[in-house]
């Protein structure tokens, strides 16, 4: 049975959800899955948003061939070609080889990467760049480059006559849809930490390229997001652009503190803990505790994103970082968070070398400023350690106030 949802008198949602998939990208934990969206246009011209993964092959031509009743799908618009979007390509154009395949040079070019075709299709390519544009009867579309959003072939395209952005990986989420596929059908704000954490470790990285697009885009009237992943968007707009700017941009959500500890025994977990407690003496809010060991990197990475401030407990593990701690922090790194500012607490029965590692690997990202109070034991904390614990987070505190003063 056809397995449809109509978005506008002529678009639909052909998607499918894969509640089944453990990990996304097999790193990603997807406790509540993943949806995969594309979309079907039929104007006078018919056009496909993009495939889908092979996982789900069977529903989306179910669909496809349903909403296309016996008509020629004359165009299929790619906008990304990883494989949860892409990996039907091939058998579409086997299947209606008179498709316009609408691509960018880079997308014709890793298409070749993915794909042996059964026939020479390059009469079925019309390739398009920046602000090029497309009617398909009713519907003018225009197209607009998104490089490293978050591969380097990504385009999206805009329907100038419904103003709707068809946003590839920008603006998506993790997590299957449940029959509701709009923001207005649910509690978008509740499920903005997933959004968050999409972005962060799908799209991180490209702060720069992301602020590119939504440059771009500020010029656009906007109506309706239509992603690749995630709630159609058409009444939270202006909140999920709001939440973009500040990650593009590596701006904290929260002015307050994220504690993330890794203990073995418990000595460094018991630090962390009391370090808490003299911040929230000090009013300080909606603190955040992890321990790296027990949470996956890519919530914590989400949080540290959101949080201004963030304290990096640490035992020292052959002689240098805890190996779960050192992975979170290569993470940071290497997802380019920016502008944050670190306190250390550094713990060794014996050989207490981590903090300076610690500090010497975050400081590659630019930005990274240091509470100089670090706090060093040796096993467990001792009660005549706990002034340092009380400047420490006074420290903290007064750091906290200055950017919020600004």
């Amino acid at each position: 049975m056809k397995n449809i949802k109509k978005i506008t008198d002529d678009l639909y949602y052909i998607g499918c959800n894969d509640r089944r998939i453990a990990l996304f990208e097999n790193v990603y934990p997807v406790d509540d899955g993943v949806s995969y969206n594309t979309y079907f246009l039929n104007d006078e011209k018919t056009v496909l948003f993009d495939t889908i993964d092979k996982h789900v092959a069977i529903q989306f031509f179910e669909n496809l061939e349903y909403l296309l009743n016996g008509k020629p799908l004359d165009y299929l618009f790619l906008h990304h070609l990883e494989p949860d979007h892409g990996a039907l390509i091939k058998e579409v154009v086997d299947k209606y080889p008179s498709v316009k395949i609408v691509a960018n040079v880079k997308i014709k070019q890793m298409l070749y990467q993915f794909f042996d075709f059964s026939a020479d299709i390059e009469d079925n390519f019309y390739i398009v760049k920046e602000g090029d544009t497309i009617k398909t009867g009713k519907h003018e579309f225009v197209f607009i480059m998104a490089p490293m959003v978050h591969w380097p072939e990504v385009m999206v395209s805009y329907d100038k006559t419904d103003c709707i952005l068809f946003s590839a990986d920008a603006f998506g989420s993790f997590g299957a849809l449940n029959g509701n596929i709009f923001d207005d059908e649910v509690n978008f704000m509740s499920k903005i930490p997933e959004y968050r954490r999409y972005y962060t470790n799908i799209v991180g990285k490209y702060g720069a390229q992301v602020n590119m697009l939504l440059n771009k885009a500020k010029n656009l009237e906007i109506e309706m997001i239509c992603p690749l992943h995630g709630l159609i968007i058409r009444k939270n707009i202006a909140k999920i652009f709001e939440k973009y700017i500040l990650w593009a941009n590596y701006l904290p959500e929260e002015k307050s503190v994220l504690i993330v500890y890794a203990s073995v025994y418990g000595g460094t977990q018991n630090a962390a803990e009391v370090l808490s407690y003299k911040l929230s003496d000090l009013g300080v809010k909606n603190m955040k505790i992890y321990d790296v060991s027990k949470t996956h990197r890519s919530y914590i990475l989400s949080d540290a994103f959101k949080y201004s401030h963030i304290v990096i407990a640490s035992t020292t593990y052959n002689n240098g970082i805890f190996v779960n701690m050192e992975h979170f922090i290569s993470d940071i790194v290497k997802h380019n968070l920016q502008n944050r500012t670190y306190a250390i607490i550094e713990n060794g029965s014996w050989a207490c070398n981590c903090g300076c590692s610690i500090k010497d690997k975050l400081s590659e990202v630019k930005g990274s400023n240091f509470i100089e109070n670090k706090l060093t034991i040796k096993s467990t904390i001792k009660e005549n350690q706990e002034t340092e614990v009380i400047e420490l987070a006074k420290a903290i505190k007064t750091s906290i106030d200055e950017l919020v003063s600004k």
